[in-house]
């Protein structure tokens, strides 16, 4: 039985094959129930792109956990790699065939339609023994979409649904047509008033549109357990 557990804004922890990964570890931002100094034991990071509110918490995290290994573009984990100053620590990678970290866990990094300082945005999909899990990052609705649904059939995907910076929950719940998850969680909203997604509404239009998804809201704390 793997779990996810949301942090808030777009920050979750997910426990699958064993492992501990953390993905988009903003763990300060001020929804989360927890400290960064409070992720121990932690096994792999995974970032989407660069900015504060995603990158977060990384660097001080992997200072704590001097056994975990970040996952992110091939520039962005370069840069966290000097910032630890040990570059051994880091896997760079890029937009193509998954990056096998072990076996029974696999990442892919895919496109997101969003900005980065370092490296492209991306997206991550996780492969693991209890099933697949997409975080789509930084996001707007984008074509490639259907292709993540088609290739790598998530059973979980993880949406931003905010707007301003990112697909609003109309535009998140067209990415749930075309990836067709068995569930969908709402992210990236809440946390400053301009992010006005409302997953209640995000909800109602998945369901009214007959789609299969399940859609699950978490509350910052609250954790989803699955098997698939």
């Amino acid at each position: 039985m793997g779990y996810l557990l949301y942090y808030g804004h777009s920050a979750f922890e997910l426990d699958v094959s064993g492992r501990k990964v953390l993905i988009d570890p903003w763990l300060s931002n001020p929804l989360s129930p927890v400290k960064p100094e409070a992720a121990t034991g932690v096994d792999y990071v995974l970032v989407t792109h660069d900015h504060d509110d995603h990158l977060g918490d990384a660097v001080e995290i992997m200072k704590r956990n001097p056994k975990a290994k970040l996952v992110a573009t091939f520039e962005l984990a370069n840069y966290v790699g000097e910032l630890i100053r040990d570059e051994g620590r880091v896997i760079g990678g890029n937009m193509g065939g998954p990056i096998v970290l072990e076996p029974g866990l696999r990442v892919a990094l895919v496109p997101a339609n969003h900005t980065s300082s370092r490296g492209a945005p991306t997206g991550v999909v996780v492969m693991s023994n209890e099933g697949v899990v997409y975080h789509a990052g930084d996001t707007g609705i984008t074509a490639e979409m259907a292709l993540i649904g088609e290739i790598y059939r998530p059973d979980i995907a993880l949406l931003p649904i905010g707007g301003h910076f990112t697909m609003d929950h109309n535009e998140a719940a067209k990415a749930v047509e075309l990836l067709r998850p068995r569930v969908a969680i709402p992210m990236h909203y809440g946390t400053f008033p301009v992010l006005y997604g409302d997953p209640n509404e995000f909800a109602r239009i998945v369901t009214s549109r007959g789609l299969p998804t399940k859609v699950v809201i978490l509350r910052p704390g609250e954790r989803f357990e699955f098997k698939f």
